[in-house]
C-alpha cells in the first residue's frame, strides 16, 4: 500500500532520528521522546501516507493523547474493571476512567476525515486509502468488517501494537550498548566492514552481520518487554499433558520463564549475544526465543500448565515447536 515499502520508510525515518540526535551536539537529553517520535512516524506514514516533523503541533498532540491513552489502559483501575466488570455499570464511571481513550479516538477521527477529503480511489497512498476503497465495495464488504468503526479501531491498534513495544526495545538496545562498550565496539566494527559509512543499511545486509543480528536478538531476550504476552482463549475443550482446559479458558503465557530458562540459555540473566551464535560464529535462533508473544497452531506447541482455574498460567518446554 502506498509508494514506499516499509523498509524504505524505516530507513528514511532513521535518518531524521540521527539528525535529531546529532543536533543535541553531545548535550544530555531524553532519548525517550525522539525514539518514540521516530517509531510513531513510521506508523503514520503507513496509515496516513506522510510523516510529521517532530515539532509539528498535530503530531505532538497525537503522541500526547496516545501516551495518555496508554497510561489508562495499563493503570490500576483498568485492571480492577477487568477483574470486576460490573463496576463499569456505575453511572459516569466509564466516561471518567476512559476519558483519554475517547480523546485519542476523537483525534483519530479528525485525521481520518481529513484523509477522506483528499481521497482518490485511483491512487492508493496508504493503509487508510486501501481501507476506504474496500468500504466502497458495498454491503458485503461492510459485513465482513470494512466499515468506518473498524477503520478507526484498526488505526488505533496499529499505534498501540507497534509503537510502544518497538520504541521500548530500541531504548533497551541503546542502554545495553552503553553498559557494554566492548560489545558496542564489535557491532560498530561489523557495521563498518559490511556497510561502511557512506550508505544506509538494508535487510539484505542482515545475513552478512551475524554478530549484530545476535545482539539485536539478545536485546529482545534480555529486555523482555512483554513478559506475559497477550492473553489468549481456548476455542474448544482441550486436554494438555493430562490437564483438562475447558473451552473459553483464558491462557496467559509466561514468556519470561522461557527467555530466562537456565536449561536453554548459558547465561540467562546476563546480556550475552553468544546465545545466538554457534561455534563457527554463525547466527542461530533457539526455539525458546519467544519475545512479545506466542502464536501457535493447534497441536504444534507443548505447554507446561502451572495452574488450572479459569485463568491458566503456562510456560513452554524448551523442546516446543512453534509456528
Amino acid at each position: 500500500m502506498g509508494k514506499k515499502s516499509l523498509e524504505e520508510r524505516v530507513m528514511e525515518e532513521a535518518e531524521f532520528l540521527c539528525s535529531a540526535v546529532n543536533s543535541e551536539e553531545g548535550r544530555p537529553f531524553n532519548l525517550h521522546f525522539l525514539v518514540n517520535n521516530a517509531v510513531c512516524n513510521v506508523i503514520c506514514t503507513t496509515i496516513y501516507g506522510k510523516r510529521f516533523d517532530y515539532g509539528d503541533e498535530t503530531f505532538k498532540k497525537l503522541l500526547h493523547l496516545f501516551e495518555k491513552f496508554l497510561k489508562e489502559e495499563t493503570g490500576f483501575l483498568t485492571q480492577l474493571f477487568n477483574a470486576v466488570p460490573i463496576l463499569l455499570h456505575i453511572p459516569g464511571v466509564r466516561q471518567k476512567v476512559f476519558r483519554g481513550q475517547k480523546e485519542f479516538m476523537d483525534f483519530v477521527d479528525v485525521l481520518i476525515h481529513k484523509h477522506m477529503e483528499t481521497w482518490n480511489p485511483a491512487d492508493t497512498r496508504d493503509f487508510t486509502d486501501a481501507f476506504l476503497k474496500e468500504m466502497k465495495k458495498g454491503k458485503a464488504a461492510e459485513e465482513s468488517g470494512f466499515n468506518y468503526n473498524n477503520l478507526r479501531l484498526v488505526t488505533a491498534d496499529l499505534f498501540g501494537a507497534g509503537s510502544e513495544t518497538t520504541s521500548t526495545t530500541l531504548r533497551w538496545a541503546v542502554l545495553y550498548m552503553i553498559l557494554h562498550p566492548e560489545i558496542q565496539s564489535k557491532v560498530q566494527a561489523e557495521i563498518d566492514k559490511v556497510i561502511g559509512r557512506e550508505r544506509s543499511p538494508t535487510m539484505e545486509d542482515q545475513v552478512s552481520m551475524p554478530y549484530t543480528n545476535a545482539v539485536i536478538h539478545e536485546v529482545q531476550r534480555c529486555g523482555d518487554v512483554i513478559p506475559i504476552g497477550l492473553p489468549h482463549k481456548t476455542y474448544r475443550d482441550t486436554e494438555l499433558q493430562g490437564f483438562f482446559i475447558p473451552k473459553g479458558t483464558t491462557i496467559i503465557t509466561n514468556l519470561s520463564s522461557v527467555l530466562k530458562d537456565e536449561t536453554v540459555w548459558e547465561k540467562p540473566n546476563e546480556f550475552y549475544p553468544e546465545h545466538f551464535l554457534n561455534a563457527n560464529g554463525k547466527f542461530v535462533k533457539p526455539e525458546a526465543f519467544l519475545p512479545f508473544s506466542a502464536g501457535t497452531s493447534e497441536g504444534r506447541i507443548q505447554l507446561q500448565v502451572r495452574g488450572t482455574v479459569r485463568g491458566v498460567i503456562c510456560s513452554f518446554h524448551r523442546d516446543s515447536s512453534v509456528v
